[in-house]
C-alpha cells in the first residue's frame, strides 16, 4: 500500500535546513559575483552608472541556487564590499556606495536573486515545455521590477535627477541586460541538467511525496 506524508514536519524541516553544501555553494557563487565585477564596466551618462557583468552573476545566482541560497550568495557579495573589501565595480567599496548614484541598483541585487530563483524554483516544478523561455521571462521580470526600477530610485535619491531624467538615464542598461539575461538562463540550463541536485531535485523532493 502506497502511504502519503505530508512535506510539513521533521522530514520538511532538515529539507530545508542548509548543510555544508549549501554554504560552499553561497560562498562560490558569491565570488563569482566579485569576480565579475573585477572586470572594468562601461560608464554610461553623466552620473556614470557602470554597465558590468555583475547583473548577469546576479541572474545566474538566483537561476541555480533558487531564492534563499541565491538571495544569501549575492547578500553576502554586498555585505563584504560595503564592509570595506574592493568588489564593487571599478574597485570601490564602503558604506560609502549608498551615496552614490549606483546604490540602488547594488541594494536591488540580492533581492533580484532571490526573486528569480523564487520564480525558477516554481517554473522547474510546474513545467518542462519553453522552460528557457519562462526562465528568461523570470530574469527580465527581476530585471525591470527590482533592479531597474530601484536603480531608477537611487538616481533620483543620489543623482538629483528627476523620474523623466533616471529613467532615461536608466535606458541604456536594458539591451546589455537582455543579452546577460540570456547567457544566465543558457548556462542555467546546462548546469541543471548536468548538478540536477543543485536546484531541480531539491525542488521536485520538496513538494513531492514519499511512498
Amino acid at each position: 500500500m502506497t502511504q502519503t506524508h505530508s512535506t510539513k514536519g521533521p522530514g520538511a524541516a532538515a529539507r530545508r535546513r542548509w548543510n555544508a553544501t549549501d554554504l560552499g555553494l553561497v560562498a562560490v557563487f558569491a565570488a563569482l559575483v566579485a569576480t565579475s565585477a573585477i572586470v572594468p564596466g562601461i560608464p554610461v551618462g553623466a552620473l556614470g552608472v557602470p554597465i558590468t557583468l555583475v547583473t548577469l552573476t546576479v541572474m545566474l545566482s538566483g537561476l541555480v541556487l533558487g531564492a534563499g541560497r541565491g538571495f544569501a550568495a549575492v547578500g553576502l557579495y554586498v555585505l563584504l564590499g560595503l564592509a570595506g573589501l574592493p568588489i564593487f565595480s571599478g574597485g570601490r567599496s564602503g558604506l560609502g556606495i549608498l551615496a552614490t548614484p549606483s546604490a540602488g541598483y547594488i541594494i536591488a541585487f540580492p533581492l533580484a536573486a532571490a526573486a528569480t530563483g523564487y520564480l525558477t524554483s516554481l517554473i522547474i516544478r510546474k513545467t518542462v515545455r519553453f522552460r528557457a523561455a519562462l526562465l528568461f521571462a523570470a530574469t527580465m521580470a527581476s530585471s525591470v521590477l527590482i533592479i531597474h526600477a530601484l536603480g531608477i530610485v537611487g538616481m533620483m535619491v543620489n543623482g538629483k535627477l528627476d523620474l523623466p531624467k533616471a529613467f532615461l538615464a536608466d535606458l541604456p542598461f536594458y539591451p546589455g541586460d537582455i543579452l546577460k539575461n540570456v547567457l544566465a538562463v543558457i548556462i542555467a540550463v546546462a548546469l541543471h541538467k548536468a548538478f540536477p541536485d543543485v536546484l531541480v531535485r531539491r525542488v521536485k523532493r520538496a513538494g513531492s511525496t514519499s511512498s
